[in-house]
């Protein structure tokens, strides 16, 4: 009897309807477009205005519903609802919850994880593990964040860089060897004081000082964020592939967190890949934290095929980062 693994299904997107350029940043901070360009790969992040929803929940659950009439299954077998997330709808009710109340799957289980930027990636990790202890079929992993609710316009260091967005992606079983084959998966918190919000947590929770010093606003201290984010990236994605003998003409794509060029091409040179077979959208969207990865697989879809090996890669604030190898099922 062939090992159960736990497999990527299906795949669902969304990303808001505006559109903010380079230009239109411009006006806000000192910055143009040649730089944001050369810096980051960044040409326009989509932001959802407040007419289109409320928050967070909202991208989940259009992506959701994406996912759910693409592989045409019924809410209602789905078993577990993640939602893997930087900026919950609130601090207290689960958004995971809400969600699943919100597309039918009436009898799933639901919590949010939060990993920042790697919080698709862990949540990867714990879905698979759902599915490979054989008391789950169908989980339901989606990374959505909207990052505009936490970002300072005035601010250079972060305004350029984030957009909003969501994916989602259904974990089932597998018979074939396929799905996901290894991690590896690390943290170091003192990395927090690189990247992070110093308002709203437990340590300093919110008054009228903390919201008038901007405090609520996430800040990041770009050049150590940057040196962090390139070794670490990069030497999980070799590792990961030294682990599982893979050469890089073995691997058929590598999915990398969007949020820098600069880091992508660092990772994929210590692999050995070439650009085409790079996954990349950060020129169209920015870096919406939990969302890159599933948003990738959305877009490059159609190019996926089955037997694929696929290497994931991410690094967020905490720190926390890691690489995932996964054999693409469809």
């Amino acid at each position: 009897m062939s090992k159960l693994t736990a497999a990527i299904t299906a795949v669902g997107s969304y990303v808001p309807k505006f559109v903010m350029t380079n230009k239109m940043l411009e006006d806000l901070v000192e910055t143009n477009d040649e730089w944001i360009t050369s810096r980051t790969g960044i040409k326009e992040r989509r932001i959802l205005k407040e007419d289109e929803g409320e928050g967070t929940s909202y991208l989940a659950i259009k992506a959701a519903n994406d996912l759910i009439q693409k592989r045409n299954i019924k809410p209602e077998e789905i078993d577990l609802v993640m939602v893997a997330t930087a900026t919950p709808d609130s601090m207290v009710a689960s958004t995971a919850a809400f969600v699943a109340s919100e597309i039918g799957a009436s009898n799933a289980f639901a919590y949010d994880l939060l990993a920042a930027c790697s919080s698709f990636l862990f949540g990867m990790s714990t879905a698979s593990s759902y599915i490979e202890s054989g008391r789950y079929k169908k989980v339901l992993l989606i990374g959505a964040d909207k990052m505009s609710s936490i970002i300072n316009y005035k601010d250079r260091t972060t305004c350029i860089i984030f957009g909003d967005g969501a994916g989602a992606v259904l974990f089932e079983p597998n018979n074939e060897g396929l799905g996901l084959q290894d991690e590896y998966l690390r943290a170091d918190g003192s990395g927090r004081k690189y990247l992070g919000m110093e308002a709203g947590g437990s340590i300093l929770p919110a008054t009228h000082e903390t919201v008038d010093a901007g405090q609520h606003y996430i800040f990041q201290d770009g050049k150590s964020v940057f040196k962090f984010a390139v070794s670490n990236m990069a030497d999980v994605a070799e590792k990961i592939m030294l682990r599982n003998n893979l050469k890089n003409t073995d691997v058929s794509w590598l999915v990398p967190h969007q949020a820098n060029k600069r880091i992508i091409d660092a990772t994929a040179n210590r692999m050995g890949l070439d650009s085409s077979k790079v996954l990349m959208n950060i020129q169209r969207y920015g870096n919406t934290t939990s969302a890159t990865l599933p948003l990738l697989l959305a877009d490059y879809e159609e190019k996926l095929k089955k037997g694929d090996n696929l290497v994931f890669a991410a690094f967020g604030g905490g720190f926390t980062w890691g690489s995932i190898y996964l054999k693409w099922a469809y």
